[in-house]
Parts: C-alpha cells; sequence; structure tokens
C-alpha cells in the first residue's frame, strides 16, 4: 500500500464516522461538471438534446441489493445500442459508502452511482457540499420513446419532489413503491378472515388470528423502523398530510401531535395484547418476511419491493396483497383507500463525473418506456414512468399495488424526512422503535424520544436543513 493509498483510506475512515459534517472534505464542490477536471462533452441535437460525447465510457455503479443488477445491464446495453463506441464500465456492491467514499474524496466517482441500501452515502451530507450534478436538464429533455412529451411529462406525481433539495432536482429516484400491510390471501381465504379497515376492527381480527394459533404481526426487529411506517400512516389519515409536513420541516413537538399520539396509542395495543411474533425483535427483515411467507404471521410492514425480495421463499398460491392501514375511526381527514406512495431507490450523478452528460442519458434510457417496462417484468416492482406497467404482465402482489394506487388517487400521501435527514430515520426513529414495539417503553416514551431525535437534528448547526412546502 502506498502513501497515496493510505491517505484515501484514512479519510474515508473519517469520513464514514461523521457522514454529514464535512462529508467530501478535500473534493471540489462544484454544482455541475464544467470546473470537474477532464470531461466528455458532445455537441446538442435534436437527436442528442443532453450533448452526449458518443464515444465517452460510462462507469455505473449499481447497489446490489433486492432488485439485484441485470436490470442494469439491460439499461446498460440499450444505451450502447445507441452509443455503440461507447464503452461502459459496470460494477456492483453492496458496500456503496466503503466503496465510493474514497472516491469522492480525491475526486474521482463514477458517472451513474445507485446510492441505496443500508451501506449508502448520507445526501444530506452530498447535496450540502454541492457534490451533485443538477438534473434539471434532463427534466426538460424530450423523452426516449414516448413521443410530445419531456421527460418530466413523463413520471408520476412526487418523483421529482422526492428528489429535490431547495427546488433543485439532485437525486432521481426510480422505483415506485407503496407501502402498506401485507397479508396472504390464501391464507385469509382458507380461515375465511376478511381485511379490516378501521383499528377497532383490525384489533378484533387479530384476537381471531392469535386464537387461531398463528401470530397476528411480525416485524423486521433489527430494522424496526418498518413499523414507524404504518405508524406515521395512521397519524396522516387521521390528522391529515400536515402531520408528515410538520415532522420533514422538524418542526417543534411535531411527533408529540394530537394525530401521533392516538396513532401510537393504537399500535401499542399490538405489543401489549402480545400480537407480535415471540422472537421477531431479533429478526432481520429477511428473517421476519421469511416467517411470514411460511404462516407463522399473519401481516408484515412492507414496502412494495417485497414480492420480489420474498421470491426465493414464497410459497406457491400464497397471493401476498398489499392494503393501506385502518382507520383509527370517522374522524380521520383521510379515507381507507388512502396510501403512502413515494419514489425511491435513488441514483445520482457526482458533480465530479468525467462523464455528466452520458450519465443524464443514461437515466434517460432507464425513464423511457421501454427502460420502464423492462425493470418491471425483471424485478417486479413499480418504477416512476407513469403507464409503464401497459402490456406488462404484473405477478399478483404487485397487481394489488397497482390496484391500491388507483383506489388511493389523489388521497395518497409521503414523507420526506427520512431522505432530507438519513441520520433520523436510519438511527434515531429507530431505536425509539426498536424500544416501542418490543414493549420496553410505552406511546409517550416513544414519542418523546423521536422528538429528542428531530431536536438533535434541530440544532445540530452542521447538519443543513430543507423546507418542505405544505
Amino acid at each position: 500500500m502506498n502513501r497515496r493509498d493510505i491517505l484515501r483510506r484514512t479519510a474515508a475512515a473519517g469520513l464514514l464516522a461523521t457522514p454529514a459534517a464535512g462529508l467530501l472534505t478535500g473534493c471540489a464542490t462544484s454544482g455541475g461538471g464544467d470546473d470537474a477536471g477532464e470531461s466528455y462533452r458532445g455537441t446538442k441535437s435534436e437527436a442528442n438534446p443532453l450533448g452526449v460525447a458518443e464515444d465517452a465510457p460510462l462507469e455505473v455503479v449499481i447497489f446490489n441489493g433486492g432488485f439485484g443488477e441485470e436490470y442494469a445491464k439491460a439499461h446498460q446495453a440499450m444505451y450502447t445500442e445507441k452509443y455503440p463506441q461507447a464503452k461502459i464500465n459496470h460494477s456492483a456492491t453492496q458496500e456503496i459508502s466503503k466503496t465510493l467514499q474514497p472516491r469522492f474524496v480525491d475526486g474521482t466517482p463514477p458517472d451513474v452511482v445507485n446510492n441505496s441500501g443500508a451501506g449508502q452515502i448520507d445526501f444530506n451530507g452530498l447535496v450540502s457540499q454541492n457534490a451533485l450534478a443538477d438534473l434539471g436538464e434532463l427534466l426538460d429533455a424530450p423523452s426516449l420513446d414516448i413521443p410530445g412529451q419531456t421527460v418530466r411529462e413523463t413520471l408520476l406525481p412526487g418523483a421529482v419532489e422526492v428528489g429535490s433539495y431547495d427546488g433543485r432536482f439532485l437525486v432521481m429516484n426510480y422505483t415506485y413503491t407503496v407501502y402498506g400491510i401485507w397479508h396472504s390471501t390464501k391464507l385469509f381465504a382458507d380461515r375465511g378472515w376478511a381485511y379490516a379497515t378501521t383499528w377497532d376492527e383490525h384489533i378484533a381480527l387479530c384476537r381471531q388470528i392469535k386464537a387461531a394459533g398463528i401470530a397476528p404481526w411480525t416485524y423486521a426487529g433489527i430494522h424496526p423502523r418498518y413499523m414507524s411506517w404504518p405508524l406515521i400512516s395512521t397519524a396522516i389519515k387521521f390528522g391529515g398530510p400536515e402531520v408528515a409536513t410538520a415532522i420533514d420541516n422538524l418542526e417543534p413537538n411535531a411527533w408529540r401531535s394530537e394525530a401521533m399520539r392516538m396513532a401510537a396509542d393504537a399500535w401499542h395495543q399490538i405489543v401489549k395484547d402480545r400480537y407480535i411474533l415471540e422472537g421477531s425483535p431479533g429478526l432481520d427483515h429477511k428473517q421476519s418476511q421469511t416467517a411470514w411467507c411460511q404462516g407463522k404471521a399473519a401481516f408484515v410492514s412492507c414496502g412494495s419491493w417485497l414480492e420480489s425480495e420474498q421470491a426465493d421463499v414464497t410459497p406457491a398460491g400464497f397471493d401476498m396483497t398489499v392494503q393501506p392501514t385502518p382507520r383509527l375511526g370517522a374522524g380521520d381527514k383521510l379515507p381507507y383507500e388512502a396510501i403512502r406512495g413515494t419514489a425511491g431507490e435513488p441514483f445520482m450523478v457526482p458533480a465530479k463525473a468525467k462523464n455528466i452528460a452520458g450519465g443524464l442519458e443514461y437515466f434517460r434510457t432507464m425513464l423511457s418506456r421501454r427502460g420502464a417496462q423492462d425493470f418491471t417484468r425483471k424485478v417486479a416492482s413499480l418504477t416512476v414512468v407513469a403507464g409503464a406497467t401497459e402490456g406488462v404482465q404484473l405477478p399478483y402482489g404487485l397487481t394489488t399495488v397497482v390496484k391500491a394506487l388507483d383506489a388511493s388517487g389523489a388521497n395518497g400521501f409521503n414523507w420526506v424526512y427520512n431522505n432530507y435527514y438519513r441520520k433520523l430515520e436510519r438511527n434515531l426513529v429507530d431505536a425509539a422503535c426498536g424500544e416501542f414495539f418490543s414493549g420496553r417503553v410505552g406511546p409517550a416514551e416513544f414519542l418523546d424520544q423521536c422528538q429528542k431525535g428531530a431536536d438533535s437534528i434541530a440544532q445540530d448547526s452542521s447538519i443543513t436543513k430543507y423546507k418542505r412546502a405544505a
């Protein structure tokens, strides 16, 4: 190992310890590629609206998680169909931060990064250090294969908002994820159970399920934030979308609002009545989901990647189905059908990338109808491209996702604090959920812990704050 390697590793180790403060110290902080050293640029034209240098190499790093990497190889093949002289360097890893932090430090990042997974690089640090290229030009470019529309016009509602920071579109979230409560249609049909639409009915159903010798719930005890999703959804249905806006904007006592208190009190009932599979606090997401697939529990909270992630262990005819969180009652501001939907699976082009135009064009390929349909066929997940499922045969679970989105319509909701402040969800709220759903603390202490976590972020001057419009 030479001196340069030692310095890079030492710097990266320090950055990993303090991701939001000085994340990219030593790296140029341009908001674009003009001063990023050598860069590849072509001439813009009607056929090449982003000015791609046709023979420029492109480096793509993919997170090798639940979606795998085959979909990315297909997108790269589509890119080289248009630019056959371009050589693509593809790699995949489960350790995005450990792999790429040193390259951000010394100013040699890849052109495209799928910044996902537990080991992703903190976006707050990346954005505050101006380390990401502005993707606005991509939105205004014509769609690759949807005539008469710009890329922006082909995207589902909220896709741009989730990746925007203070009005700049910096992160292209590719999948469209629906979050809800999942059950097996076959299990429910065999037992004569019907999914409950109100909380009282849900508790009554849990009582029935437990009496039948099955645990009503299991969850990822190693990643307990999975259970924060239905709890916050319950609060938003009761109090309206402003509940999410207050949390996103780190407003004082946002976590202690009436709606959050009502939701926490409701969810505490499944803890105190022992409606959770014994041993769940020690399970990770795959283990808890596998126990669910094995019929040991009736319900699990997850996003719509679940079907793909569990494909290897799901029994034939299981027919997993997603449903919205039950309403607390008639006083809820949103209907039962309202469900959380949001863009996810983030991709970015570093500001210091050599081939920024190529990175934007790669995203344009992903956001083509052809690219989106191929992704859905391969991994059984929706993309942010509107109407891209047309003509695609969907697996059972994904058809229920589409139906849930249609039923939710304009009542869909989301929150973005987890994008703005990764530490708040992944560390602080996660820890509070671990205490709450294992029964070690009650509702009031749970919300106090969440609020103290939010307050610590709000008071930390090293963390850049973002404002979400109401």
